[in-house]
């Protein structure tokens, strides 16, 4: 017996994992080289980052759960909507079914004979995923994708984490850019894997659109930090007591 192996039942948590992961590693990334260049001492560093990492997964998952949820208000919308026409206007939702299926290929006799038998069986799932292509596989799930976006954001942000740890202090803004570079090509391999596409094509997609609006965010974070440092002197002083 021929098995197929498929991975669109993945897509719903792949999305939000790629997206939680990069996010991890780019923004962790950013964060330490900001810190790192107004820091003579590792320990605000590491903090920063740490910090980063806590509030980016709950706001990644927060994100995710709300944007996710959104799409499943309107396909529950949509569900009993068509639910009410199948109880108000059965027969013009019969010959609808018959139409969807006839422009698929089948005569208008079979056509006809397929709706009825798929309507006897569940006229609302026949509808639901032949008329708004809502099926079980498909279907939004905000807990699956919050989930999934939270922990490939830790993942993500533990990796640039390590390195703020463990790289030379002087030299960490080369070794966040060069690691972030290596981590962003693991990640895509990671994410061919799980979807079972080609690993060069989603190993450069992954970096190139990563990298492309980094360096301007980076400038700008760098900015920001010695900005705040100029606006108020009180932050550097609660880093000089943490790096005490």
């Amino acid at each position: 017996m021929h098995i197929e192996n498929h991975y669109i039942n993945r897509s719903g948590w792949l999305r939000a994992a790629v997206l939680g992961a990069n996010d991890g590693i780019l923004s962790t990334t950013s964060l330490v080289i900001g810190v790192a260049a107004a820091s003579v001492t590792r320990e605000p560093v590491v903090l920063a980052a740490v910090a980063g990492l806590v509030a980016g997964a709950l706001s990644m998952a927060a994100g995710e759960y709300v944007s996710v949820s959104s799409q499943s208000d309107v396909e529950t919308a949509d569900l009993k909507r068509e639910k009410f026409a199948l109880e108000t206007l059965p027969g013009e939702e019969l010959e609808e079914l018959t139409d969807i299926y006839i422009q698929r290929g089948l005569n208008k006799e079979l056509a006809r004979q397929v709706a009825i038998e798929l309507t006897a069986h569940d006229a609302l799932e026949a509808h639901a995923r032949d008329e708004l292509g809502i099926n079980e596989i498909t279907q939004a799930n905000p807990l699956t994708a919050a989930f999934a976006s939270a922990v490939s954001f830790i993942i993500g942000g533990l990796l640039p984490l390590l390195v703020a740890i463990f790289a030379p202090l002087k030299q960490m803004v080369f070794y966040q850019y060069g690691f972030s570079i290596l981590f962003l090509a693991f990640s895509g391999i990671l994410a061919a894997k799980a979807g079972g596409s080609k690993i060069l094509k989603a190993v450069l997609r992954i970096c190139i659109w990563a990298l492309l609006p980094w360096q301007p965010r980076q400038w700008l974070v760098i900015f920001l930090v010695f900005r705040l440092l100029k606006i108020c002197p009180e932050f550097y002083c609660i880093l000089i007591l943490i790096e005490s």
